[in-house]
């Protein structure tokens, strides 16, 4: 089969699936300043996140062979950029969408640990270690007012875990932690594959540590029946909810990229699967990855923020019960952000980044 049919058979299967919300592109499109009110004594969430176009979109075809369909005008940033909002739906970019730092960050997780200090996990940028003999590692940053930064260096999560054939895992991507308080430890949790593209048969992982040094052995977190990556938890009265990427696609799957859940009464599961009502499963429309979710800033309920990352646009849906989600149509998010993380800010800490990192005239 020529490359040209394959690309028109490809992409007629994947118009249903690829179709958005009709108003959704719109508020995406638009790229004009979002206008941010900063009331004293208010809340402000912040929305970190780094910046791409991805150049290819890879599909399989009936025989199994891997294809890339070249996207127009590819990009990347794999620093970190900043938005703020008050609402959780309308989002401005500081710095005029730029970074706000220099040094490498992807898929960034930046989260205030109990402590106050805030810690950054990035895929990639971890220079400095022997890959041959500990494998792929991650990022890992703090910062105090997130203003200042101190790279405390790389992490080797996998240098102990082997394939049943030897090898070492390829990949460490989309890291996050979460602190859990029954402990006091916090437990890191990541997608890692052994075969030689990281979308592969991938699994999710954990460790633990208390002082961030000193990790427990990384063990398999989550394996469902499909590949899986992007995992990010969140507790609420006693249960957690692992949102994740079901990551399967091709001719034999159908498209199957796009966000489900997990929930389990223990942080480590086993977690069981919710049957969303999208796509076989899915609880957002695919192609989407690199989920987080909140608490609803402006109304009793919560917020789960995603990427389409085909199509470079940010979305977000709402639900009342963290199980049952609809898109949100009125939103607003910088351009081409991907693999957001969403924190609340104090009104003084906000006031802090704006004049930290001011639009350039």
């Amino acid at each position: 089969m020529k490359l040209t049919t394959l690309f028109i058979i490809l992409t007629f299967s994947l118009g249903e699936a690829l179709a958005q919300p009709k108003n959704e592109a719109t508020a995406q499109d638009a790229t004009a300043k979002v206008p941010l009110k900063i009331a004293a004594g208010k809340n402000v969430w912040m929305l970190t996140y780094f910046r791409q176009r991805y150049p290819t979109r890879i599909e399989i075809d009936a025989q199994g062979k891997t294809v890339e369909v070249p996207l127009p005008d590819p990009m990347l940033i794999n620093k970190l950029h900043i938005a703020l909002s008050t609402d959780g739906r309308h989002w401005t970019a500081l710095n005029d969408n730029k970074p706000v730092r220099e040094h490498h960050v992807r898929d960034p997780y930046v989260r205030r640990g109990p402590d106050g200090l805030w810690r950054i996990l990035s895929t990639g940028g971890g220079s400095g270690t022997d890959r041959a003999k500990v494998g792929p590692s991650c990022l890992y940053i703090t910062s105090k007012d997130l203003i200042h930064w101190q790279v405390e260096g790389p992490l080797s999560l996998m240098k102990d875990v082997r394939s049943d054939s030897g090898t070492l895992a390829r990949n460490i991507w989309a890291p996050e932690w979460f602190y859990d308080d029954k402990t006091s430890e916090y437990v890191l949790i990541w997608s890692s594959s052994f075969k030689d593209a990281g979308w592969k048969e991938s699994r999710l992982w954990s460790c633990r540590t208390r002082d961030w040094k000193t990790f427990t052995p990384a063990t398999v977190f989550f394996a469902p029946p499909y590949s899986v990556i992007d995992g990010t938890v969140l507790e609420e009265k006693g249960t957690y909810y692992l949102f994740h990427k079901e990551e399967e696609f091709g001719a034999k799957t159908g498209e199957r990229r796009a966000i489900r859940v997990a929930t389990s009464k223990n942080l480590e599961g086993p977690y069981n699967l919710v049957e969303g009502p999208l796509n076989k499963g899915q609880i957002v429309p695919v192609i989407t990855e690199g989920p987080t979710a909140i608490k609803d800033p402006v109304k009793p309920g919560w917020l789960l923020f995603y990427d389409y990352c085909m199509t470079n646009r940010f979305g977000a849906s709402y639900s009342p019960d963290l199980i049952h989600w609809t898109v949100e149509e009125d939103v607003s998010f910088p351009s081409e952000a991907r693999h957001g993380c969403v924190s609340i800010l104090t009104s003084e800490e906000a006031n802090a980044l704006v004049k930290a990192y001011p639009d350039k005239p």
